[in-house]
């Protein structure tokens, strides 16, 4: 309930605003609509399986929780990329900030973000569930995922790890080092300015989504980049439930403040 009421009143206060009709406002309101999707793909079927006795799921409703799971969250680490670089521009380049980050500019890549994360997602699945998969139909998880899944299967998963390692490096690790790269060079900027106050709301402007990237990274990359030997049920529970729910659930309340 969290999640939802804070996401939907976040859009809802930024299309009633006319003054936050700004490229920040939008690409934070495709990031509080890519939230409510992410937890809305997980987090029902999670709440029946805690309050039935029965805790199975089909194997393709399984296949569609993790392509949705997997595509959402892979459009979220890109539009947090996106974001860092509206801010690059608008610190860095603000006298062309309103021509670089026109309207159509702006759809475009929030556009690309959700195709590119689709099609990742249409792939690694795919891979996923063409595996036999007889060692148990058991997920020692909360929802289906990705690495608990290969875990299941009694035949060489050398490809899937492959392509898990490659969609990992070129989404999550290139979005971070795009976002790195953005705030270096805003850190640059804030240095050269001579005025507190453009400081401290250069500052500002910036720490909110710091703080949300911080969160999200850490667990994804946590999740899906270590390796094999140092797999644990139990951690890796604890740490889809940061990204999957608790994160969402600050996100807006983070953005608020």
């Amino acid at each position: 309930m969290l999640i939802l009421s804070g996401n939907l009143l976040l859009i809802l206060m930024v299309r009633l605003n006319s003054q936050l009709q700004t490229p920040m406002y939008f690409f934070l309101s495709n990031l509080s609509f890519i939230d409510i999707c992410f937890s809305s793909s997980v987090v029902p079927k999670m709440l029946v399986n805690t309050i039935s006795k029965d805790r199975s799921i089909s194997f393709w409703g399984c296949a569609c929780q993790m392509y949705f799971h997997l595509a959402l969250g892979s459009t979220e680490c890109l539009i947090l990329a996106v974001m860092a670089y509206d801010r690059y521009t608008a610190i860095c380049k603000p006298l062309q900030y309103t021509a670089i980050m026109g309207r159509k500019f702006c759809l475009w890549l929030s556009a690309s973000c959700w195709a590119i994360s689709f099609f990742n997602s249409f792939i690694l699945t795919v891979l996923t569930f063409q595996l036999p998969y007889c060692r148990s139909n058991h997920i020692s998880h909360f929802f289906c995922e990705m690495p608990p899944l290969l875990r299941l299967s009694c035949s060489d998963i050398w490809l899937n790890e492959v392509a898990e390692y490659i969609s990992g490096i070129l989404i999550a690790l290139g979005s971070c080092l795009l976002i790195f790269g953005s705030y270096l060079c805003i850190a640059m900027t804030i240095v050269k300015t001579q005025s507190t106050k453009e400081r401290q709301k250069a500052f500002s402007t910036c720490a909110s989504h710091i703080l949300v990237v911080s969160l999200y990274y850490g667990t994804v990359m946590f999740m899906h980049l270590r390796q094999r030997s140092s797999y644990s049920a139990k951690q890796d529970r604890i740490v889809s439930i940061l990204y999957t729910v608790i994160i969402p659930m600050l996100n807006p309340m983070i953005y608020s403040i």
